[in-house]
């Protein structure tokens, strides 16, 4: 219970740093001179350079376990955001964005890690799940209550309180966080595990149809939280600092939330089935913004909720895809399935980005951008879902005489 409480509390500011460029924005866009294209390669920055840690991650927790792989790597993480107070231009800040996504790396890998080694396997989405679901308050902490810190001390001051915290959550790993048993044979043989672990998951025939969707769905929905919903809000709608901080928050706790509700679905219907539901009613409410998101405020802020509600399937696609490895691929699985998510995240930022800068180029106004902008998140999404939905549901069962 001690491993999962801290666990709980890195994870948490593991979802505060992934959302909160959408509040302090403003900010950065005043003081370093930053476009939304820069907005958007900054977040983009830290979820490419949270993705390509996966495979040191694997490595690590294999190696020595997530106690040390976690408290290390949360080292990297503060002197990322020291770095980010200190930030003086775009460059600077691109790099303390990566420092922190590395820094951030190992976090829910380790819980998963610790999941797979010390529960059955029907359990590990209800683990996943409950890590996911109540570490999501960090996503509303990086909304109202973050811009109550930038309003009273300004946004470097409350960046350095940051970096104290995240320095006390690496001494909390340090000394709270057990290790699990370690697995028998030598390191040699464990790091062969890894090389072949990761090209095993990519030659898995099986995963070959999960893969797009696992690349899109949770990007989209992080995008909109982690960068447009303050920009949208604030250009198209009129919203102050106050009111979008509010809006942010309540997205971030309807992420969170879903994350929950979503677990009873899958015990009812399969996951499977609850991936497609939730895709269906996220693409749909992108596709709502479009048309009508900008004639009330009150439609958009509920249409943005109804994707924080249903758009983190996360879990559930990772026991969507775990049924199809042995239990010898389960480390190096989960860690590649993370590095996909988290990649594709990247660059759904990066695009959304590049997308939004170049009809800015064009002399769009604010609400056509943002209107084509979120039909972009909804086409991407709804390709990744008609493909995700051909693949299979479970493994085919074996002859009896291979059983």
């Amino acid at each position: 219970m001690t491993s999962f409480a801290v666990l709980l509390l890195a994870y948490t500011l593991s979802q505060f740093f992934r959302a909160f460029l959408a509040v302090v924005s403003g900010d950065l866009t005043r003081d370093l001179g930053l476009d939304q294209g820069q907005l958007g390669s900054l977040q983009a920055a830290w979820l490419i350079a949270f993705a390509l840690s996966q495979f040191p991650v694997g490595y690590a927790l294999d190696r020595i376990g997530p106690r040390r792989t976690l408290a290390g790597f949360l080292l990297v993480a503060v002197a990322g955001t020291v770095i980010f107070g200190l930030s003086q231009s775009y460059a600077m800040a691109l790099t303390a964005l990566a420092l922190i996504g590395i820094g951030c790396a190992p976090i829910l890998m380790a819980g998963f890690y610790l999941a797979a080694r010390l529960y059955s396997p029907r359990h590990f989405a209800t683990m996943s799940s409950l890590l996911i679901g109540f570490g999501s308050i960090g996503d509303p902490l990086s909304g109202a209550p973050l811009a109550y810190f930038l309003a009273a001390y300004g946004w470097r001051a409350t960046v350095f309180g940051l970096a104290g915290i995240v320095a006390l959550t690496a001494v909390l790993v340090t000394l709270l966080l057990k290790d699990p048993p370690p697995l028998l044979g030598s390191s040699t043989q464990r790091h062969a595990s890894l090389l072949s672990g990761i090209w095993q998951m990519m030659t898995k025939r099986s995963l070959w149809l999960i893969f797009p969707f696992t690349f899109v769905s949770y990007g989209v929905t992080i995008s909109m939280r982690g960068l447009w919903i303050a920009p949208y809000l604030q250009t198209v709608h009129g919203f102050d600092l106050a009111a979008t901080s509010y809006a942010a928050m309540a997205m971030g706790g309807a992420i969170g939330l879903g994350a929950l509700l979503v677990l009873p679905l899958y015990r009812r219907i399969g996951a499977k089935p609850t991936v497609v539901a939730c895709a269906v009613a996220v693409a749909a409410a992108f596709f709502a913004l479009a048309l009508w998101g900008t004639g009330s405020s009150r439609l958009a802020v509920g249409l943005f909720l109804v994707i924080g509600l249903f758009g983190v399937t996360y879990a559930v696609v990772m026991a969507h895809a775990r049924a199809f490895m042995s239990p010898q691929e389960i480390g190096r699985g989960v860690t590649f399935m993370n590095f996909v998510f988290m990649g594709g995240a990247g660059v759904m930022q990066w695009l959304s980005g590049r997308l939004v800068n170049t009809l800015g180029r064009h002399g769009y106004d604010a609400p056509v951008t943002f209107g084509w902008l979120f039909v972009f998140m909804g086409v991407v999404l709804a390709a990744a879902l008609a493909v995700y939905m051909i693949s299979p549901a479970e493994p085919k069962a074996a002859p009896p005489a291979a059983r």
